[in-house]
């Protein structure tokens, strides 16, 4: 670039999510001859994130081993500044990148803040407008926001979310969502299922089910595994997959409220290849994450999402899913209301996600090099 040094660009990472999310971006930087990246792994998440790097094809530079069993969120928020920070001090990139709502990404941009280095926050302006729900990723995301020298937001909603808050227009970026670079690059990959294969040869409707937040945890996670429960047993055309998350308070009800239940599934966390495709296999999606309120639409599955309230109204006003809540009544209202009117299931079935065209990682990478460009 003109002679310029090449800029220092660090990606952190801590989760499976942000893996997924971020890989397009790794991917389009390492072939820009202008950037010296590195990747640096929190690890908050172990077995997922390095589930995801291999899926990928990434390696981490660096590693911090940051998670400990049962650590509290002050315990893991402290831990992660003072080494974050402790890091961009002896380092000194010139721009580090997030993604998302973890502890790690607010960490991150704090301790860049502390520091005095340019944060880059990919999917920022997510909002549900509940500082608690989700808990506490919409803290997350205000706080990374805030502290953010470039920040992608993945519709144009986001970015009328950061403008009502008062960040400069000129530091806000409509890029579309990364997931959806990730989901298009993956989906053309066909993994089997063992375990419910077989159903869906014989005509049996797969229903995917992923349950992990923190809000979702204790009598709220009862209601929705009872009814999925119920629907097992009541609807017999129904087959049930559930990669079951490790964190100890969901594992430990999934496993007792439907070990043993027949047509469900409990599996280990699937690699992301698994996953998608058992999205493409599903009828219906049933769901407290994020990322697969993005993802199902475009793979035209209905996603029910067992949450109060969503920070991706989108797929809400667009018909793409609905808001099912966390009661078991109402879950099971909606699933056999897929099941049983077709013109309904079709209403919902578009095949399209309003997140993105499969595109988002070019415009950061290009939206990266005008701003290095653009500095004295």
């Amino acid at each position: 670039m003109r002679g310029r040094s090449k800029p220092k660009i660090y990606i952190l990472l801590g989760t499976r999510p942000e893996v997924i999310k971020m890989a397009p971006v790794i991917l389009a930087l390492k072939k820009e001859p202008w950037a010296d990246l590195k990747i640096v792994s929190t690890a908050q998440h172990r077995e997922l994130l390095d589930q995801m790097l291999a899926v990928f094809d990434i390696r981490a530079d660096e590693d911090f081993n940051i998670m400990k069993p049962n650590q509290s969120l002050p315990d893991l928020t402290s831990e992660l500044i003072k080494r974050v920070s402790d890091f961009l001090r002896e380092r000194k990139p010139d721009l580090v990148l997030a993604q998302g709502d973890t502890t790690t990404v607010m960490a991150t941009a704090i301790s860049c803040f502390y520091e005095k280095i340019p944060f880059g926050h990919v999917e920022a302006g997510l909002r549900s407008g509940d500082l608690y729900n989700p808990f506490p990723e919409e803290f997350n995301r205000i706080v990374a926001d805030r502290l953010a020298e470039l920040n992608f937001a993945p519709t144009e909603r986001a970015r009328q979310n950061l403008l009502r808050e008062g960040l400069p227009e000129e530091k806000i970026f409509v890029t579309g969502n990364t997931v959806i670079d990730a989901l298009l690059m993956t989906a053309r990959r066909e993994i089997q299922i063992p375990e419910v294969d077989p159903y869906l040869r014989n005509g049996h409707k797969l229903m995917l089910i992923t349950f992990h937040r923190r809000e979702s945890f204790g009598e709220p996670l009862r209601e929705v595994l009872q009814a999925v429960k119920d629907l097992a047993q009541r609807r017999r055309e129904l087959v049930v997959l559930y990669p079951v998350h490790p964190n100890p308070n969901v594992r430990e009800e999934a496993y007792r409220v439907l070990q043993g239940v027949e047509r469900v599934f409990l599996s280990e966390p699937l690699d992301y290849v698994s996953f998608v495709s058992a999205m493409n296999r599903s009828y219906i999606i049933l769901t407290d994450s994020g990322g697969v309120q993005e993802e199902a639409p475009a793979l035209g599955k209905p996603v029910l999402v067992a949450r109060e309230r969503t920070e991706r109204p989108e797929v809400i006003e667009h018909g793409l899913g609905k808001l099912v809540g966390r009661s078991k009544e109402r879950i099971i209202l909606e699933v056999e209301r897929l099941l049983d009117d077709g013109e309904y299931y079709k209403s919902m079935a578009k095949g399209y996600s309003p997140y993105g065209d499969g595109r988002a990682s070019e415009r950061v990478v290009e939206i990266i090099k005008r701003w290095w460009m653009s500095r004295a």
